[in-house]
């Protein structure tokens, strides 16, 4: 497994061998956030794969190629694109076991009524076209909350402190408190995102708040 990660942007891309890390795939959105084609059939790690190219219907947001392998129907490699072309991640399996191995894997459902909580907790919000929330997290005095069009993921943050500027980060004070957009969208996709917003109200999450998991 061959895995480079070239966004956020660094000086030197990691390149790192391993597993293949987890891709965060909601079908169920995808299909409404996304064109999808199936472009060909390829080999990858010596099996017969089918490549899929998903185009965001939100052209600010980055496009993914999928290899699926054509009998355990389960992604071999993935590579993910931003607006702009530039390759931003790419993992692909270069060898694999004879058997496939089934793993858990992480709850998808989203908790009814937390895009409105969401919104009530930072009214003026302009949510970026085909993203949704899906989680929130407390984290220390931070509130993180995970917003996804199937494939692509932003971090809204609310923080007692501002953020260091950089690329794929935008943020905005409001009253004691700040808001930070992190993902790979635009600049000016996430900064407009944030420029109506009015006040800050974690208490609007209620219970929809879930402590980080503590570490050992």
């Amino acid at each position: 497994m061959q895995v480079t990660v070239l966004f956020p942007p660094r000086d030197v891309p990691t390149k790192m061998m391993g597993k293949l890390p987890v891709l965060p795939l909601r079908p169920g959105a995808v299909v409404k956030a996304f064109t999808v084609v199936k472009a060909g059939s390829e080999t990858l790690a010596g099996r017969a794969v089918t490549r899929f190219e998903l185009t965001p219907l939100n052209v600010g947001a980055a496009r993914w190629r999928l290899w699926v392998d054509d009998a355990w129907n389960v992604p071999l490699g993935f590579e993910e694109r931003g607006a702009d072309g530039a390759l931003a991640r790419q993992a692909l399996f270069q060898k694999v076991n004879a058997r496939l191995v089934k793993g858990q894997g992480p709850s998808l459902s989203v908790a009814s009524g937390l895009r409105a909580a969401v919104q009530g907790a930072v009214p003026g919000l302009r949510v970026p076209a085909g993203f949704t929330p899906v989680s929130v997290q407390q984290k220390d005095r931070r509130v993180e909350v995970t917003l996804s069009d199937g494939l692509n993921t932003l971090a809204l943050v609310l923080a007692p402190r501002n953020v260091k500027a950089a690329p794929g980060v935008a943020s905005r004070q409001v009253g004691g408190r700040f808001v930070w957009l992190v993902g790979n969208l635009p600049q000016e996709a996430l900064k407009a995102a944030l420029s109506q917003v009015r006040r800050v109200d974690e208490s609007a999450l209620g219970t929809f708040l879930a402590p980080a998991a503590s570490k050992p």
